[in-house]
């Protein structure tokens, strides 16, 4: 399903999405992040990414697994909280971030199906918006195989053509989207298809930061495991762990029992983060990750090394937020082309 939308009939399609929360890019505190879209609100499409990714919609920063409660003499009570929620439509969500929803699909799924991630990614609709240009010099999807207007992930694909937008049905959850918003679209026409092609092919051109010969890189990183060059390019890490907070497919997460009362409390599910010192901690006190380095090479190893090997896919996608937040300026471009070299 192709179809055209008016820019001015966008409130109109928001508008038919009863009974789902909506969230677009909103720009507030000098930057761009997702938020809830009041019924009847607008929404406005002009954002550069986000700076959060949209995988908070399926994998929350902090969950409650189960409670937990025991009374005087009696056995404990669980009650699990396994989530129910309303149906969710995401607009605005630039194609880097959807390419990395299938990548997270993989890991909750991959031994066993994760019921709290799948209970929200179920119910989750991505309505993609393409990058006519890039919207960050540190943008690099098409090294790593993405494109600024893949498709991947993406349940619609809008096009921005001027005037209006260009929008494309990928799933059938898009298409029920669509067919929600009844005669606020149009047909799509040869001309509207022609412009499509002219807006995605000049995109293409469109400068981005290069990577050289991405299948080298894994047997690059094992064959410099041990290289002093980690040390040296992680030397002004701070460790707050920005790179990977921000990342649309860093999944990792800790699980803790937290006292919510006298004998009762909550099992919950944070993220966790592979450049904090704790992280590999063991509890004899060695800890395999001890410095800067070595965490710097598992974050790069995790996506360009580990996660090949897993799912024959990066886990990376190249929406360049590592390198655009990075408060020391690390960039996870140049050390892919330092390890390369070495």
């Amino acid at each position: 399903m192709e179809k055209i939308l008016s820019k001015e009939k966008l409130r109109e399609w928001v508008g038919k999405l009863d009974g789902c929360e909506v969230h677009a890019p909103a720009f507030a505190d000098s930057v761009w992040n997702y938020a809830p879209v009041q019924t009847g609100g607008d929404i406005d499409l002009s954002h550069t990414n986000t700076v959060g990714s949209v995988k908070a919609f399926a994998f929350p920063q902090r969950e409650v697994f189960f409670r937990f409660e025991q009374a005087k003499g009696g056995a404990p009570v669980l009650t699990a909280t396994v989530p129910e929620p309303r149906p969710t439509v995401v607009f605005g969500v630039r194609p880097c971030d959807g390419r990395g929803m299938p990548r997270n699909d993989k890991v909750f799924s991959a031994e066993f199906k994760d019921p709290y991630y799948w209970a929200r990614r179920e119910k989750l609709t991505l309505v993609g918006l393409a990058c006519n240009e890039p919207h960050s010099p540190n943008c690099f999807c098409q090294s790593v195989g993405g494109s600024p207007h893949s498709e991947e992930g993406l349940d619609v694909l809008m096009t921005d053509l001027g005037d209006r937008y260009h929008v494309k049905a990928i799933t059938p959850k898009g298409a029920e989207a669509m067919e929600r918003a009844g005669d606020a679209f149009n047909e799509a026409g040869a001309a509207d298809q022609a412009e499509v092609e002219r807006v995605h092919a000049e995109s293409r051109q469109q400068p981005q930061r290069p990577i050289g010969d991405l299948a080298a890189i894994p047997e690059a990183i094992k064959q410099n495991f041990d290289s002093p060059v980690w040390a040296e390019m992680a030397q002004h890490c701070i460790g707050c762990g920005i790179c990977t907070f921000l990342c649309p497919t860093c999944h990792c997460f800790d699980i803790n029992d937290e006292a919510t009362g006298a004998n009762k409390g909550e099992r919950v599910r944070t993220w966790d983060n592979c450049q904090f010192p704790d992280f590999t901690m063991h509890t004899s006190g060695h800890n395999p990750r001890h410095d800067l380095g070595a965490r710097l090479r598992q974050r790069v190893s995790h996506k360009f090394l580990y996660f090949v090997e897993n799912h024959k896919t990066q886990q990376c996608t190249g929406c360049g937020r590592c390198i655009s937040e990075c408060p020391v300026g690390i960039d996870i471009v140049a050390v892919l082309e330092r390890v390369g070299q070495s």
